[in-house]
C-alpha cells in the first residue's frame, strides 16, 4: 500500500472523464488499498481514482469516525429517488480548505461492483447518498467547485493558484 498524490483544483487531469473498469483484478485491488491508505491519510471521507491520477471509475467512501466501514464502488452508477433537493456543505481533498454549500438529491439507488466484483445494488442517503454523487463527479471530470457561482469558483481558484506557486518557490 502507498499514500498517492493527491491532484488539486484546478489542475487539468482533474477535467478527465476516468474509463470503466474492464476487469476487477488484483491490481485494481491494490489501486483500492492505496486509495484507502491515501484517503485516511488526507484525512477525508471519499476519494475518487481521478483525484490520484489513474483515470478509472474507482472510489473509496468510508463516512466512519474509525475507518471500519470502507465501501468501494467500481463503475458506479445512480438514480435519483428523491427529487427533493438538499443542501449540503461540501469539502474535497482537491480543494483543501474549502467548503461551500451544494445542493444535491438526497436519496439515490446505487449500482456498483465491490473489490471483488460482484454487483452492488443499494439505496443510500444524506451523507452517503451526497459522498457517492460528489465522487461520480470526479469521475465525470466535475468538482463540487462546478456546482456554485463563477465568482466563488474563481475565488477559490486563485488563492489555490496562489498557495502553488508558494509552494513550488520553496520546494
Amino acid at each position: 500500500m502507498a499514500i498517492r498524490d493527491i491532484l488539486e483544483f484546478p489542475d487539468p487531469r482533474l477535467r478527465t472523464v476516468a474509463k470503466p473498469v474492464e476487469v476487477v483484478d488484483d491490481q485494481i485491488r491494490a489501486l483500492i488499498d492505496d486509495m484507502f491508505e491515501t484517503m485516511y491519510d488526507a484525512p477525508g471521507i471519499g476519494l475518487a481514482a481521478t483525484q490520484i491520477d489513474v483515470h478509472l471509475r474507482v472510489l473509496t467512501i468510508d463516512l466512519s469516525d474509525e475507518h471500519n466501514e470502507p465501501l468501494v464502488l467500481i463503475n458506479p452508477e445512480f438514480e435519483v429517488l428523491d427529487e427533493e433537493p438538499h443542501k449540503y456543505q461540501e469539502g474535497c481533498l482537491s480543494v483543501p480548505g474549502f467548503f461551500e454549500d451544494v445542493v444535491r438529491p438526497q436519496k439515490i439507488r446505487v449500482q456498483a461492483l465491490d473489490r471483488n466484483g460482484d454487483t452492488l445494488d443499494f439505496i443510500a442517503d444524506d451523507l452517503l447518498a451526497v459522498c457517492i454523487q460528489h465522487e461520480i463527479d470526479h469521475l465525470n471530470g466535475k468538482l463540487f467547485v462546478d456546482h456554485i457561482s463563477a465568482l466563488k469558483r474563481n475565488r477559490i481558484r486563485t488563492k489555490l493558484e496562489k498557495k502553488h506557486r508558494l509552494e513550488a518557490a520553496h520546494a
